[in-house]
Order: structure tokens, then sequence, then C-alpha cells
């Protein structure tokens, strides 16, 4: 009783000059958690390019039959490795690969580590104007990331504004789970459409094709705080740089009232690109 009636007489004495509530900061300072940081666009790289990746299997082996001489079983090409066991089973009318990377990890060719397996469904019927590929996961890993999340992608051949000469062209909606190695849960909706430019005339080769990607993402973190984006300037993929990474395009990201602005580059195969927030601009290495 002796100390808290000292501690009281204290609080009285000092009560001009400072605060005795242990917690005194000031409610008009910015909260960090609350803008938009690098480590935010580091960890939405991260979820890009697994998101990426598994639309790239998926294209890859919806092209690998559709592009089978005899629309039968076709053998592994492209952007898949060797340590993929692919199966194929025809019924009804539609077809379903399912590859399995194994358990061990199965590494793609952009350096990236894949494990579980991805299951495609689509109808053997490729002559539609629109085909609907449809695909599942079981126990997916990306990098050490659990993906979960039931998919379609609508394919067509048409003409663009990005291109007037008739091309595929991949729309697609996520609405995914992504659980980092770590525990932390992000969820991850959105829309994109992304064009193979460059490459479509040699179906069977992967090396040669070139992507533009349009759409926006909301990503809500493990607080609860969200993050969306929105691609400004198509993102340009170019597969023979062997990278999980554009080569140039622009991205704003807005965290609350926090923006900024992702410029991937000029078209050089690197890991790098400019962050600009609040007017500063850093360069950073893109995570994956």
């Amino acid at each position: 009783m002796k100390t808290k009636i000292l501690s009281g007489i204290a609080c009285v004495l000092l009560g001009f000059f400072s605060s005795c509530d242990s917690n005194n900061n000031d409610e008009n300072e910015p909260n960090p958690t609350l803008s938009l940081t690098s480590e935010d666009v580091s960890i939405e790289s991260k979820i890009d390019v697994a998101i990426d990746d598994v639309v790239f299997i998926v294209e890859d082996q919806y092209s690998a039959q559709q592009n089978s001489p005899n629309k039968s079983i076709s053998t592994l090409k492209g952007f898949l490795p060797t340590c993929a066991a692919i199966t194929t089973v025809l019924a009804d009318g539609v077809w379903t690969r399912t590859i399995d990377f194994g358990t061990e990890g199965c590494l793609l060719p952009n350096g990236n580590i894949v494990k579980g397996k991805i299951i495609i469904t689509f109808s053997s019927n490729f002559t539609s104007p629109v085909r609907t590929i449809s695909y599942t996961f079981i126990d997916f890993y990306h990098n050490n990331k659990l993906l979960q999340g039931n998919k379609t992608i609508a394919y067509e051949l048409k003409s663009t504004t990005l291109l007037t000469e008739v091309h595929p062209v991949m729309t697609f909606s996520v609405d995914m789970k992504i659980t980092f190695d770590d525990g932390r849960i992000y969820a991850r909706t959105g829309t994109k459409t992304k064009e193979t430019v460059e490459g479509y005339g040699t179906p069977l080769i992967w090396d040669d094709n070139v992507f533009l990607v349009t759409g926006n993402s909301t990503t809500v973190l493990p607080d609860g705080e969200v993050i969306a984006k929105n691609i400004t300037t198509p993102l340009r993929y170019v597969m023979s740089c062997n990278l999980p990474f554009p080569v140039s395009g622009i991205v704003s990201i807005t965290k609350n009232d926090s923006e900024g602005i992702l410029n991937f580059g000029n078209g050089t195969c690197d890991n790098l690109a400019s962050l600009t927030i609040n007017g500063i601009t850093t360069e950073i290495v893109l995570q994956k």
C-alpha cells in the first residue's frame, strides 16, 4: 500500500511533464503495420510466383494434350521437369491429367520447388470457341507454401488490343488460400488474363513463349489488413529467361492510404524491380 501511495504522489508531481501511463504512444503517430512496406511487396511476390507457376503448369499440360499427334497420352514437355509423373485418363469425353511431383520436391526449370499433385480436367472437344480447364490440388506445395483452392480457366483463341493476330488467351479468377511454412495464412482473390503473344505457333516448344498478363488482385493478410494490386502496364513474361518474374510491366499497390508502384524494368532477364513508396524509389530483389 505504501508503494502505491508514493507512486500516486509521484504521478501528481510529474503530471505536468509526463504521463504515468505506461502506454504513452502518440495516438497520431502512424502505425507502420498499416502502411505499405517492402516486406509486404516481398510476400506478394512469393504469392504471385506460386500462382503463376500453377497456371503455367495447367496451360502446359492442356497444350500438350491438345497438340498430341494422336490425341492420346502425350509425353512430358516444356515447362515440366522429368521428376514429374503424369497419369492421363479419357472418360466420357473428358481428359483428366494428374501431375504428381512427389513428396520430396521437384525442381521446375525456373528454380522453384513443388511437391504434391495437381489434377487438371478438360473436354476432348478442342474445337470449341471457349474451352474450360479445371484444376484442383492434393497436398500441393510451392516453395514450402501450401496452396488450396479449386479453379477454372477459360481458354480461347481470339484477337485483342494487345495483339490483333488471333492467339491463345486464358482468363481466370483467383480464389486461393496460401499457408506459409511458419503457419501464416493469406487469402488471395482476383482476376487475371494471360495472353500468349509469341511462341503460340510452336505449341510443343515452351522456351519460345512470351506472355502478357493483365488484371487485379486482393490479398487479406493474417492480421486482417488488405493489399490491393492493379496491373497498369501489362506484365511481360519471357520463358527463355527461366525466371519466375516478369521482365517488364508496372503494378499499382495499395494498403490503406499508402500506395506504391512496382516497376519490373525494361525487359532484362533478372530478379530486380524498382519500388516507389511515398515518392521514394528503391531497387528490390524479387522473392519466390
